[in-house]
């Protein structure tokens, strides 16, 4: 293109010269508008390839002032760029209309209720899985669980919280199934260990009690227990029962007041949690962790990935018929948009000024007029021939004014 505006300014200063030398021969009356019309053109076509040439160098190498405006300005134009960018594109009205006329949400929901979709994505999610978990090293993970679980677990006391639960159960009549297991297991014990029941009581008796007699307390005693195990088994109101629950009672409440009873807690805990195969349990848990989240990553058919997609594909199916839930996702959407163009505006737009700064002038200058200098020597052949016309147009006006 620089070579066909170069074309017309040489073709308008040939035609000139020879208009010129034509009237120096005598030449009729009509060259003069010819020759004034290519004079025109010549200085039109002057007059903007320094137009168009001083946006990106120096005409001739001159150092004329106000010129090689790009590789000068580069980095005022990178500002200029980056302000004008943060007031029309990261405004928080701007952002808001847009998103609101996307309809994210909509659009979310329907594409991860396809079921390809949704795969895609848990593929994806197992990936980053997979990586993080690669990533992490066991033993600082174990420090951090070490720190966030058990130094809480030691810090906290037991007493008081297990004494509410114990409370709170208590008062639901949850225990009332265990104490019924415990009931059961007692009767059935004492009716299936009748010769044991009566050598613990022969065995208690004194040496000279006759062994018959031995025989028949045993018996008698065997008989009024097997009767009272079975008496707590079948009334729910048993006194045995109503004991145990005051107990419980009692018991949950001093777990929460009693200095004493909160102490013991403490010291069961710190038993519990010093014994080694508690430690080995602690130790073992991420690494057990680990292998089952890897495991569960890799396998397309595992439970972890299967509800992970069936939760997606569900998720997307009520983004689309749920109007409550899409508008709250897209207000989400929306208030995270504009928390981010109100609080790291200036990053982005510092983003395109460093970037810009970062350039070399003369590079950016070229790249520039690439793109773009196709259009302008188009400005140079413009100029040839409107200066043409407009030499023309005066010529003939002042031919007619004379």
């Amino acid at each position: 293109m620089k070579g066909v505006a170069l074309a017309f300014l040489l073709g308008a200063t040939a035609i000139f010269f020879a208009m010129t030398l034509w009237q120096a021969a005598g030449a009729p009356g009509w060259v003069g508008y010819i020759k004034a019309a290519a004079e025109a053109g010549m200085v039109g076509a002057l007059a903007d390839w320094f137009a168009v040439t001083a946006l990106f160098r120096r005409p001739l190498g001159l150092p004329i002032p106000h010129t090689a405006i790009i590789p000068t300005k580069k980095d005022v134009l990178g500002d200029s760029l980056g302000d004008f960018v943060g007031a029309n594109f990261l405004s928080e009205q701007v952002v808001r209309e847009r998103l609101r006329r996307v309809g994210v949400a909509s659009r979310l929901g329907g594409w991860l209720a396809e079921k390809e979709n949704a795969e895609r994505v848990t593929s994806e999610l197992a990936t980053v899985v997979r990586g993080a978990v690669t990533v992490l090293r066991d033993e600082d993970v174990q420090a951090v669980m070490e720190q966030a679980v058990v130094s809480r677990i030691i810090g906290t006391p037991w007493g008081p919280p297990l004494g509410k639960l114990l409370e709170r159960v208590i008062g639901d009549g949850s225990h009332h199934k265990l104490v019924d297991l415990m009931c059961d297991q007692a009767y059935e014990w004492v009716k299936a260990n009748h010769s044991q029941v009566l050598n613990v009581v022969s065995g208690r008796a004194p040496t000279w009690s006759p062994k018959f007699v031995d025989a028949l307390v045993a018996d008698k005693v065997y008989g009024e227990v097997l009767s009272f195990a079975w008496a707590v088994k079948t009334d729910v109101n048993h006194p045995m029962r109503l004991t145990l629950d005051k107990f419980l009672t009692e018991f949950a409440g001093d777990m929460q007041t009693d200095p004493r009873v909160m102490e013991r807690a403490e010291q069961v805990k710190h038993q519990v949690l010093d014994h080694p195969d508690v430690q080995t349990l602690i130790g073992s848990a991420w690494s057990t962790a680990k292998k089952m989240l890897l495991d569960a990553a890799e396998d397309p058919s595992s439970e972890l990935r299967t509800r992970v997609r069936a939760g997606l594909m569900t998720l997307g199916e009520r983004l689309v018929s749920d109007e409550t839930l899409r508008t709250k996702a897209d207000t989400w959407v929306e208030g995270a948009a504009a928390y981010v163009v109100l609080n790291y505006r200036d990053e982005i737009t510092t983003l395109i000024t460093d970037t810009v700064q970062r350039w070399d002038a003369e590079e950016t200058s070229r790249k520039i007029e690439l793109q773009v200098g196709r259009d302008l020597q188009f400005i140079r052949i413009n100029g040839t021939v409107v200066g043409a016309l407009a030499g023309l147009l005066i010529y003939t006006v002042a031919q007619l004014i004379s």
